[in-house]
């Protein structure tokens, strides 16, 4: 297929042939792929400046979405790609090949970084903000190479997906902790104040008067954003919140867990050990079936799936995509509704065939690189998440370029329950994304600094 860039595009990938170090924070669906892949063409071949680049994707984005875009487009043609994925024996064997790009799932990275000869001058990190803990062992190994690396862009949606904080790994990776600094420490003492606390235990942090502006100052050189409402003909999205009411009884024993951390029952308690397990248990009774002690599923309420019901009949025939988030909601959705769990190539294929008139799908399975629009354009959140960037990725799946249908985003909250308030965090955590985006925002022909306004 021949490739004839928008604006927009062209403009992302000078960003990436300009930048040595740099940050697309890019709405799903404006081409993040293809931006990435032509600037890598243009530096390997047109200005000799590469030899051999590394992308580190989620595994499914790096198993079909990087070599399908490919050998989708003409103009792409002598770059060579290799997956490495599978077992350490696969990956090796990619390894030994004679290629220009190296994609490999993020969970092996830590066995490259450890096991072998690192020899790549450029990383592309795809979906950035999975880098966002300055814990974890990806981070970590990452981080270690980085001085050999002579160019790296992370790409995202979601830079911020739980606040500031999140930036200092995900910038300090690209940087070297150029802008933030290079310590965690010092930069929470800089810009965050304590939050949430018990004693000297801190669970979270807010900004210091001025701090947000003062960081997007220091990381506006190397990061643009881009909205896809800005730049594509994208349908309308409508927001709906659909509220069912449990029963007193119902109530009564969502109350009792709250307070007790406790539902005593002759076959098996429902229990919650901390904080944590009793948000993931009154969740899953908002949603209407519980987890005891042994494993087994202790039904409280159909509430959800009677109103799951009802919206299907309101469809009136349109399909209707679900999104769960327990295996006990998955089992009683496709009973209650025979709804079809989307899980292979071929039900993604089914469903945007239009061959699917109800279909469920977890949000950690569909966040990146599945194209679903074309199967329907209603989507029924059954059990929400306190992930922002699954909540986001999720939502794209459908509200995105070639969907010719408004969309619609039913959310089923339990009233007087903690979905209240996860829906209620999400909405705050993508207001605060939201300023991000807008301060670094690409103002195509006028840079970033706001003389004209964005294309």
């Amino acid at each position: 297929m021949r490739y004839v860039p928008h604006e927009y595009q062209e403009y992302a990938k000078e960003f990436i042939i300009r930048e040595k170090v740099g940050a697309l924070f890019l709405d799903c669906g404006l081409g993040k792929t293809v931006i990435t892949l032509t600037a890598v063409w243009e530096l390997l071949f047109d200005y000799f400046d590469i030899r051999k680049v590394l992308v580190i994707a989620p595994l499914r984005v790096a198993r079909d979405t990087w070599g399908g875009e490919l050998e989708k487009w003409e103009h792409l043609s002598g770059i060579g790609l290799s997956k490495v994925l599978g077992s350490e024996k696969e990956r090796l064997a990619a390894l030994e090949r004679e290629a220009q790009v190296y994609v490999i799932n993020r969970e092996n990275v830590e066995w490259l970084v450890d096991s072998c000869r690192w020899d790549f001058d450029m990383v592309v990190i795809d979906e950035l903000s999975s880098f966002k803990s300055n814990r974890a062992k990806r981070f970590k190994a990452l981080k270690r190479v980085r001085p050999k690396v002579r160019r790296i862009v992370g790409l995202t949606g979601t830079p911020a997906p739980n606040g500031l904080i999140d930036l200092w790994a995900e910038i300090g990776l690209l940087d070297m902790g150029q802008r933030l600094g290079r310590f965690i420490g010092g930069y929470r003492e800089r810009f965050f104040l304590p939050d949430k606390r018990s004693r000297q235990m801190v669970f979270s942090y807010k900004p210091r008067d001025g701090a947000e502006e003062a960081i997007y100052g220091l990381i506006s050189d190397i990061c643009i954003s881009m909205r896809a409402g800005d730049y594509l003909d994208m349908p309308e999205c409508v927001y709906n919140r659909v509220e069912v009411a449990m029963s007193g009884r119902e109530m009564e024993l969502y109350g009792k867990l709250e307070k007790d951390m406790l539902l005593p029952f002759a076959e098996g308690d429902i229990d919650a050990v901390n904080t944590a397990g009793l948000s993931n248990k009154l969740l899953q009774m908002a949603n209407g079936a519980v987890y005891d002690e042994n494993g087994r599923v202790r039904r409280i309420h159909d509430r959800k799936l009677e109103a799951l019901e009802d919206l299907i009949e309101a469809a009136n025939g349109k399909p209707v995509l679900v999104a769960y988030w327990y295996k006990h909601d998955l089992q009683r959705i496709v009973e209650r509704v025979k709804a079809v769990e989307l899980d292979t190539a071929e039900d993604m294929r089914k469903w945007n065939a239009g061959e699917v008139p109800v279909a469920v799908i977890h949000p950690a399975s569909a966040g990146h690189g599945l194209n679903l629009q074309a199967g329907g354009s209603t989507l029924v959140w059954f059990g929400l998440t306190w992930s922002l960037e699954l909540y986001q990725q999720m939502n794209a799946r459908l509200w995105r370029q070639g969907q010719e249908d408004t969309v619609v985003i039913h959310h089923l909250i339990a009233k007087g329950t903690l979905d209240e308030r996860v829906l209620a965090a999400l909405e705050r955590k993508d207001c605060g994304q939201a300023a991000l985006v807008e301060a670094v925002r690409a103002r195509i022909g006028g840079g970033k600094d706001g003389d004209r306004e964005a294309v």
